[in-house]
């Protein structure tokens, strides 16, 4: 199926670069609004946006078949009062924005898709995580996910189907989570994390995009979906397929207080990777 115009709010980071190259091979033209300037490259054109004023940039979702919300700053870092400001204000102004001038459009996107975070529910080893049986779980990171999608659902429009996308982990070759794991296991130290039995919902950089469009196409879905592998696998495990895939039969562990002191070096949060992650993929 082709589509018309796909916007992608802040779409020059990883994700944005797989969703703009998925989409331009079956949309008349992708649309990626961005603080930096770039050439055009084929039908993907990027738009200058500051993510808290209206502009002309406005004028370029009118018509649009999709926009992705991609906007955020990344939570890989020290959990202090500035950082933990930018994290929320990067969140929430831009999808505040993007409400607002949606409501004033004549043909606004058909489909607007904020990307979240599963990480909203508890930490879980007992049950996976959904809508219907799970808990929503406590914490700085969770306080954000909830600020976050309800400032998006705060505003309807009759117009406009929203869907708040709960990803898990991203994993792809080039950027992400993947290749820091990876060079973990090439220099011997791809261990266990922790106790190694938190769980990890992952997801596939193309089926993130292989996702999104199909909820283009099931007009019948809004709301909260989450965005995950149907099997979430234990830190252990991963840890363990990666050293095999790459030939390396042994990795240094890593317990929980030596990552908090590594932490507190590179200016990161354990939570990261000692929470427990065990979400549903599902739809209701």
């Amino acid at each position: 199926m082709k589509y018309n115009k796909i916007v992608l709010a802040c779409g020059n980071g990883y994700l944005g670069g797989v969703l703009a190259k998925h989409f331009s091979s079956i949309a008349d033209e992708v649309i990626i609004l961005s603080r930096k300037p770039k050439a055009i490259e084929g039908n993907i054109k990027t738009i200058l946006w500051d993510g808290k004023t209206e502009g002309d940039w406005v004028n370029n979702l009118n018509g649009a078949s999709l926009m992705v919300n991609l906007c955020g700053k990344n939570v890989n870092c020290r959990y202090n009062d500035k950082n933990r400001q930018e994290i929320i204000n990067s969140r929430v102004l831009p999808t505040n924005l993007l409400n607002r001038v949606i409501e004033q459009l004549e043909r606004p996107p058909l489909l607007w898709i904020n990307i979240t975070s599963a990480t909203i529910y508890r930490h879980a080893e007992d049950q996976a995580q959904d809508e219907i049986t799970g808990e929503i779980g406590y914490g700085f990171s969770i306080d954000v996910c909830k600020i976050w999608e309800e400032t998006f659902f705060q505003v309807t429009n009759p117009k406009t189907r929203k869907i708040a996308l709960r990803l898990g982990i991203v994993l792809g070759r080039k950027d992400g989570a993947f290749p820091r794991l990876l060079n973990l296991v090439k220099l011997g130290i791809g261990g266990k994390q922790g106790d190694g039995m938190q769980y990890v919902s992952w997801i596939h950089e193309q089926d993130v995009a292989l996702s999104i469009e199909w909820l283009l196409n099931q007009k019948e879905i809004k709301g909260v979906v989450n965005c995950t592998a149907p099997d979430a696998i234990k830190n252990n495990e991963l840890m363990k397929s990666l050293r095999k895939a790459y030939g390396v039969p042994f990795g240094l562990p890593a317990p929980a207080w030596l990552l908090e002191i590594g932490a507190k070096i590179i200016g990161t949060e354990t939570e990261l990777i000692l929470k427990s992650r065990w979400v549903k993929p599902s739809v209701y």
